[in-house]
């Protein structure tokens, strides 16, 4: 099992969503965050509106998944998250020891899904 935090733009949230759908990744949580790295302070435009500052809005993507799902999640983010510009984001991956279902106490791979 293993655990994907991604990092990315909030305008390329639907596209990487319907990506991950694509692959048959459905359970996602995503949180709206901000942060800098590269880019830090560098003024950068959204939706028309430019952004200037040390923290800049980003989405961040939390999903549990079973190993066979992992390469897929990735290849689907990589491939709808990037615009060739600095601050595209980044994803981290990280093993997971376990997993609860909360309604039935389901444990291990069987409780992601």
């Amino acid at each position: 099992m293993k655990y994907i935090v991604a990092v990315i733009q909030p305008d390329r949230l639907n596209e990487v969503m319907d990506a991950l759908e694509e692959k048959g990744i459905h359970m996602v949580t995503v949180t709206q965050v901000m942060g800098h790295g590269r880019q830090k302070g560098q003024a950068e435009v959204y939706r028309g509106h430019k952004e200037v500052g040390r923290l800049l809005k980003k989405v961040k993507l939390d999903i549990a998944l079973n190993e066979e799902f992992v390469e897929p999640a990735i290849e689907a983010i990589c491939g709808s998250a990037k615009t060739d510009h600095i601050g595209d984001g980044k994803i981290f991956v990280m093993n997971m020891d376990e997993c609860i279902r909360i309604r039935t106490g389901e444990k291990g791979s069987v409780a992601i899904g």
